[in-house]
């Protein structure tokens, strides 16, 4: 078998960048990142970010990482711009498989697939996605200009959103299950003092209607069944994410590794998989921060980890 990688890297976000970038800088010469789109990762589509170290004024998430790929590619680092089914292993070789069912075979993997946003499942949701119901208000928010949206969701993110969009719209409807919320401090201040952002608490989504042109309104039923009907065009959901570990699911529908009931991969402190050779990084490992900052700091561990197993491996 020639043409062997040292590591295949799976997936182009902070996790996957930075795993390039280390392995690479860290002597390892036949690195491949796989990333099916432009790597960056979900937090392109983020508007604010205030939380990365040594990051000042106002950046975006998309202008946080437009360097990045740039400077991993100075040590060698290779994006192939193709999509993995599969990731398996036979013996001490990896197989990663594309979408074509090209084969690439690698000495070591570190998968970086991350996660996706969840649906919330209230009624309407799946119909009008895309049609007034989205996941990004980043990429979909300047449609509601002038115009009343909700947004569902207590944490970071749905906080953080709302107030991006309580710059664009007139006014934001934030419809959270709780009366109290997980984000951080000064997130939960800023929100509470924002004009344009009504809090609708101990309250979730119970429908969302509209026409063949799309939403149109939204029901939200409180605590005690009581139903609130809003009338609006955009509805934003922030209520988490799943794990994508679908690369990792083999033909009689096990993992290639340990995950736990979540679908999260268990790693140890070095990102070290229960499958020799095989690390994880980022928001797909179990108790994951979910910060760019952290996903960055398991892709370096993950790296190392990687150079010192490739190194063992072949010397």
């Amino acid at each position: 078998m020639s043409n062997i990688l040292d590591c295949a890297i799976v997936g182009g976000g902070p996790a996957g960048l930075t795993a390039g970038l280390y392995t690479t800088r860290g002597g390892l010469e036949q690195v491949t990142m796989f990333e099916k789109g432009m790597p960056g990762g979900q937090i392109t589509q983020s508007s604010e970010i205030e939380n990365y170290p040594g990051v000042t004024g106002d950046i975006t998430g998309m202008d946080l990482m437009m360097p990045w790929p740039e400077q991993c590619q100075k040590f060698g680092l290779k994006h192939d711009m193709v999509e993995i089914k599969q990731i398996r292993k036979d013996g001490d070789i990896f197989s990663v498989i594309q979408t074509n069912d090209t084969i690439v075979h690698a000495h070591s993997v570190i998968v970086c697939t991350g996660s996706s946003p969840r649906r919330a499942g209230f009624n309407g949701e799946d119909e009008f996605f895309g049609k007034g119901v989205s996941t990004c208000a980043t990429c979909d928010g300047f449609f509601y200009k002038g115009k009343e949206v909700a947004v569902i969701g207590g944490g970071d993110t749905a906080l953080e959103e709302a107030l991006y969009l309580a710059k664009i719209c007139s006014k934001v409807y934030l419809v959270h299950r709780r009366d109290t919320f997980r984000a951080a401090p000064n997130t939960v201040k800023r929100v509470e003092e924002n004009e344009k952002i009504e809090l609708v608490l101990n309250s979730v989504p119970d429908e969302v209607y509209g026409d063949a042109m799309g939403v149109t309104g939204i029901k939200v039923k409180d605590k005690e069944g009581n139903i609130r009907d809003i009338s609006l065009p955009g509805v934003f959901t922030f209520v988490g994410n799943d794990v994508n570990n679908q690369t990792l699911i083999q033909e009689d529908g096990s993992f290639l590794c340990d995950v736990n009931g979540q679908g999260q991969l268990i790693v140890d402190l070095s990102m070290k998989t229960s499958v020799p050779g095989l690390f994880a990084a980022g928001d797909m490992r179990i108790e994951a921060p979910k910060q760019v900052v952290s996903a960055a700091g398991d892709g370096a561990v993950a790296a190392l980890s990687a150079i010192s197993y490739v190194d063992e491996l072949l010397n």
